[in-house]
């Protein structure tokens, strides 16, 4: 078993920036020379989140949508009473979508469906440098 860590850097325009990382995990994957085990996306902080998505501008728009409908912006938050920085909704939304996501690899490819792909999506209200931490576990 060999567990093996990489970081990819993302800058990022906040206010649901939407990145499809699947090539650079896949790159990540491919030197990693493992056949079969998992994956482990993760982004630090606590305004982004990671998911899967068919990345697409249609499903892009439509996944803005309803996350501005599940913690809208425009709307007082208790974090920005507290702290001021007026970021309450991108902790909401971050929380909600999660910090990670794990894809099974065999046969030395992810094991994601045709339309998947994997995303970080920043929730901030400026823009950032992210950091996505990438580990395989495998053999």
């Amino acid at each position: 078993m060999a567990i093996i860590t990489s970081i990819i850097n993302i800058s990022t325009r906040g206010m649901c920036d939407v990145h499809d990382i699947t090539p650079q995990v896949d790159k990540i994957l491919r030197d990693a020379g493992l056949d079969s085990g998992i994956i482990c996306v993760f982004v630090p902080g606590s305004t982004a989140g990671i998911t899967s998505i068919e990345y697409e501008p249609g499903m892009v728009n439509d996944l803005k949508k309803a996350i501005e409908r599940l913690a809208p912006s425009d709307m007082p938050y208790d974090h920005d009473a507290r702290w001021g920085d007026g970021n309450g909704f991108s902790h909401v939304r971050a929380s909600l979508m999660g910090a990670s996501f794990s894809i099974p690899f065999s046969g030395k490819k992810m094991l994601l469906g045709t339309w998947q792909q994997v995303v970080l999506v920043d929730f901030d209200n400026r823009p950032r440098r992210r950091e996505v931490v990438i580990q395989v576990h495998g053999e």
